[in-house]
């Protein structure tokens, strides 16, 4: 059985300071309906999509090096145990070499035996390898879209 956490890299030329920043701007890349703060040692942020929403604890903050997000409460509200992400963890490790700054990713505790896993994968892949990675190098992520009041 495989239970490896998931996990997805990008590589762009900018420096460990602007990917350490750029992953701080969580409502730039991930979703527009964010609740709290994401930049340093014990911020709490509530990210909401929908019925959905993740309640997260930065644990570990070494700027231009690592950031990782405890989650704290969740409500995953298409899955049979609606609590499925709580105390995993996302990892964000930053390495530099020459002019090019790798982000790692991993969601630890996102294994192919959860129920979540195949969304989240699929999820995750495009937030970070494609509206971080646009954040990053174009200045301007695809998040989840700010929800409109109904009138």
């Amino acid at each position: 059985m495989n239970s490896e956490n998931f996990t997805c890299s990008i590589t762009a030329n900018i420096t460990a300071k602007e990917a350490f920043e750029s992953i701080t701007k969580v409502n730039e890349w991930w979703t527009e309906n964010l609740e709290g703060h994401s930049q340093k040692l014990n911020d709490v942020f509530t990210a909401h999509f929908g019925k959905t929403f993740t309640t997260h604890k930065l644990i570990e903050v070494v700027p231009g090096k690592k950031i990782v997000w405890l989650i704290t409460d969740c409500h995953l509200d298409w899955l049979n145990d609606k609590k499925e992400w709580k105390d995993t963890k996302m990892s964000f490790e930053i390495t530099s070499k020459d002019n090019a700054t790798q982000i790692n990713f991993t969601h630890i505790g996102l294994t192919p035996e959860i129920e979540c896993y195949n969304d989240c994968r699929k999820g995750w892949t495009f937030y970070i390898t494609e509206s971080l990675f646009k954040l990053i190098t174009e200045h301007k992520g695809t998040p989840e879209k700010m929800a409109v009041a109904q009138q």
